[in-house]
């Protein structure tokens, strides 16, 4: 038997652990990131670059939040439904593609973050050095991820090109797939996806990367540099804003690492290892997959804490809206 038509048999750890996990996170994730929004709307501030950003980036998070409740179905019943079932292709057809495009839109919202503070700080201490050396190439791209209208376009621009290249994928994976070779919901063709999908996957995994090597040489830049202006001045007020953003961009590292990078480390290992026709090891590798792709989601439940970290003034407003509901 191939593994092209393997039946999986997913153990409780995908038919009840995940859609635990998953209910949970809808739940703890659409009461958090509701409140994060609640802040944003009080805000007068609209105009700054910051919150451009973290609104995108808690919209992403809502929308990964009402896809749970699909991902917590599928993982329980896909194994019963059949494949031409509609309640099949809703469930995992719909739950994939605005869980993949807000994952990707996150990772790279985040990682804008990072560089407009990075950015910020890097063109504020360039004009005090020296005002008469001309920008290079690099300044002037790190410059516009600090300008409030380049952040509005930029960030339709992500949404656009990733939900295109999701969508794009995920219909044409599903018309390339053989339907009569397929009887159940939950198979390792699905699971896998077909020529198209591993081709997607490659190329966002290398962007996955790359962003990640950004923020990394990102931190170490400002690290080295606030190491060097230790050394030859006393700690003042612009180097604590220093240590603030220094820190924000470790939290920003720390996400990528923790939840993102297991699940794009383990992608292209995942497609190697589906050349194997050991269909019992097959189910083994796509439960490892898909519980490192919850990893990854899990992020939006904890955001709205780290949102509430990278942004002083929404801190302020979260406590002005807590302190006027109390009596």
């Amino acid at each position: 038997m191939t593994n092209s038509t393997c039946v999986l048999r997913p153990s409780l750890a995908t038919t009840v652990a995940l859609p635990i996990i998953y209910s949970f996170l809808f739940t703890t994730g659409g009461v958090g990131n509701t409140l994060a929004a609640c802040v944003f709307l009080r805000q007068t501030l609209r105009r700054r670059t910051q919150y451009i950003y973290l609104v995108n980036l808690v919209t992403a998070n809502l929308l990964i939040c009402s896809a749970m409740p699909f991902l917590a179905a599928y993982f329980a019943n896909a194994h019963k439904w059949t494949y031409d079932s509609g309640i099949c292709r809703v469930a995992y057809h719909l739950g994939t593609t605005i869980t993949h495009v807000c994952m990707y839109v996150t990772i790279i919202i985040l990682c804008t973050i990072a560089l407009s503070q990075y950015a910020t700080l890097k063109k504020n201490n360039d004009a005090q050095q020296s005002q008469a050396v001309k920008e290079n190439f690099r300044k002037r791209v790190l410059i516009k991820f600090c300008q409030p209208k380049f952040a509005k376009y930029f960030s339709v621009f992500i949404w656009l090109i990733v939900m295109c290249i999701t969508v794009a994928t995920i219909i044409y994976d599903a018309q390339e797939r053989p339907k009569e070779a397929l009887h159940i919901c939950y198979n390792t063709r699905v699971e896998a996806g077909e020529f198209t999908a591993k081709i997607a996957a490659s190329f966002v995994t290398a962007c996955f990367f790359l962003l990640f090597l950004t923020v990394l040489l990102s931190y170490y830049s400002l690290t080295r540099h606030l190491s060097k202006i230790q050394k030859t001045t006393c700690i003042g007020q612009k180097h604590l804003i220093y240590r603030t953003v220094k820190r924000n961009i470790l939290v920003i590292q720390i996400i990528l690492t923790v939840c993102f990078l297991p699940y794009h480390v383990f992608r292209p290992i995942f497609y190697v290892l589906l050349l194997d026709e050991d269909c019992s090891k097959l189910n083994y590798i796509v439960e490892i997959k898909n519980f490192l792709a919850c990893l990854a989601v899990s992020r939006s439940s904890v955001d709205p804490a780290i949102t509430l970290l990278l942004d002083r003034t929404l801190k302020k407003s979260l406590y002005d809206l807590f302190k006027k509901s109390t009596p």
